[in-house]
């Protein structure tokens, strides 16, 4: 297959991928896709059961490649699913990547990657007056023209299940001040990256903001539970 149709693919489960991030992943070893004679890119099933690993240790871990090929290459030696019987679901695709009914460079985009306001209301389990409570207070953003992304969803799911213990929106300012806070520590470290002409270097600056994100989940996990056993004394 070519990077274009790899990236077909995985679009369909992980939507935020780009080419650029399939170079970097290969630049990082975490595998290595044959070359044919004109030097293009030819990725086997097994080149994309690889990828599928990294991407879902990446989003449902937040771990960093160095542990991640670490577990690649234990999952290696214990032997990786075959092709055949680790074959994903097929997008039909062209052979640049583009897919029917679709221009050319548009994403594919996924079930969750955009909720209309009903459907955000559903799934979360929220109601019309806590949503647009949270989109005043800056916690939930609708994007053009009134879709909400994967993130909206997680944010109105937590603050549903905050809402059982009592928490109201109004006691979650805090952490909008936080992450803001956050935002801009995260973004001096990695703008410089972010900045240059280079995908493989604009990658790297995504792939460090990731990092960067689940380092913080971790240490404000950490930081809570700490707390909390010092207040229930255990």
């Amino acid at each position: 297959m070519s990077i274009g149709e790899v990236l077909a693919q995985l679009r369909v489960e992980f939507p935020d991928t780009t080419i650029s991030k399939l170079r970097f992943l290969e630049s990082e070893g975490l595998v290595e896709p044959q070359r044919t004679p004109a030097g293009y890119r030819k990725y086997s099933w097994d080149d994309v059961a690889r990828l599928r690993f990294v991407l879902t240790a990446q989003r449902d871990q937040y771990l960093p490649l160095r542990v991640i090929r670490e577990q690649l290459a234990e999952a290696t030696q214990e032997g990786l699913p075959g092709p055949e019987r680790s074959r994903p679901s097929l997008v039909a695709v062209g052979p640049d990547g583009e897919v029917p009914g679709r221009e050319v460079g548009t994403p594919v985009e996924s079930a969750e990657s955009r909720l209309g306001r009903v459907d955000l209301l559903s799934r979360s389990g929220i109601d019309e007056k806590t949503l647009a409570e949270l989109e005043r207070m800056g916690l939930v953003v609708s994007q053009p023209p009134g879709w909400y992304d994967a993130d909206a969803l997680v944010i109105a799911q937590a603050v549903a299940g905050l809402a059982a213990y009592g928490l109201e929106p109004r006691h979650l300012r805090g952490y909008r001040t936080a992450a803001d806070r956050e935002v801009g520590l995260f973004a001096q470290l990695v703008a410089p990256l972010a900045r240059q002409s280079d995908p493989a270097a604009r990658a790297r600056a995504a792939e460090a903001a990731r990092e960067l994100v689940g380092l913080s989940q971790r240490l404000h996990a950490a930081l809570v539970r700490v707390g909390l056993r010092g207040t229930l004394g255990r």
